[in-house]
């Protein structure tokens, strides 16, 4: 039987959270298999900037202290699921907001 893994990629967990709730009760009404949903490790995006683009504070006693740091942070989750035409037609309705990737692949 064909498998579909269904991998979520997005900047907020929570939203992550309730697409895969919300997949999982759809494949449970229809009484298809799934396995998941499976975090995958947090990708950390770090950036360093100044607080002043003219560098003031850099030659005092304690220098350096006129960075900031800006970190986004990439969630990800994979759900296995029978690959059923009914349920995969149900899983594209599921409405998914914009800052959440989703990829469908087919496996055996």
């Amino acid at each position: 039987m064909q498998k579909a893994r269904i991998k979520l990629i997005g900047r907020d967990s929570k939203e992550l959270d309730d697409i895969c709730k919300e997949i999982k009760l759809s494949c449970e009404k229809l009484g298809v298999v799934v396995s998941g949903p499976i975090p995958l490790p947090t990708k950390r995006l770090r950036v360093p900037v100044m607080k002043t683009p003219c560098g003031d504070g850099m030659h005092r006693a304690g220098g350096g202290k006129n960075r900031e740091t800006w970190e986004m942070r990439i969630y990800k989750r994979i759900l296995d699921v029978g690959a059923n035409p009914r349920v995969l037609r149900q899983i594209t309705r599921i409405p998914i907001p914009n800052t959440v990737k989703i990829e469908i692949e087919l496996t055996d």
